[in-house]
């Protein structure tokens, strides 16, 4: 485990919590997976992501660790979001080590940076969906690849479940989806 240092990194660039929030529902990824992306993560040839690293809380600080303790993992760059990596990865330039995403002041990003960044308490109550938490973007992400056809075998693999039934539980059908199957 790496611990963090507190102090910004020189290769940050800007801090977004829109690019963080659609990162993670483009990818279906945890919010610590998303804050532990390097450079040498993103293959931007075909345009996959090795899931390595995530971070998460350690004895006073935000830790990095190897995923769950399981080998790497590859995720699809779908197309909607492939510019917003591309543009990052050319403002990171060559470090291999630099983080696609940091937090506001250059450290890592936690569930709880992202909701105090985005104001996200005030803005599901805004909309009147109290319940919404940061961990349902994993959910949308999810989601959305069923929608566009993904096999549900392939979305476990994706999200890294240990069985289909926990992936299942993830999806939330398209209403058009259910009526489109009706009318077949």
């Amino acid at each position: 485990m790496v611990p963090d240092s507190g102090q910004p990194s020189m290769q940050c660039i800007e801090y977004s919590d829109s690019d963080v929030a659609i990162f993670a529902a483009c990818t279906a990824a945890r919010i610590g997976e998303v804050s532990g992306v390097r450079v040498r993560d993103i293959n931007p040839d075909t345009w996959i992501w090795t899931v390595r690293w995530q971070t998460t809380p350690g004895p006073g600080e935000l830790m990095d660790k190897g995923t769950r303790g399981k080998p790497a993992r590859k995720v699809p760059l779908i197309v909607e979001v492939r510019d917003l990596v591309a543009r990052r990865l050319e403002l990171l330039g060559s470090n291999p080590d630099a983080r696609l995403f940091t937090g506001p002041q250059g450290g890592r990003i936690s569930t709880a940076v992202l909701r105090d960044a985005t104001h996200w308490d005030g803005v599901v109550t805004k909309l009147g969906y109290e319940h919404l938490r940061g961990h349902d973007l994993r959910h949308t992400g999810l989601t959305w690849m069923a929608d566009a056809g993904v096999p549900v075998h392939v979305l476990r693999k994706i999200a890294d479940h240990g069985s289909l039934t926990t992936t299942q539980r993830y999806l939330h059908l398209d209403v058009r989806s259910l009526t489109d199957s009706g009318l077949r």
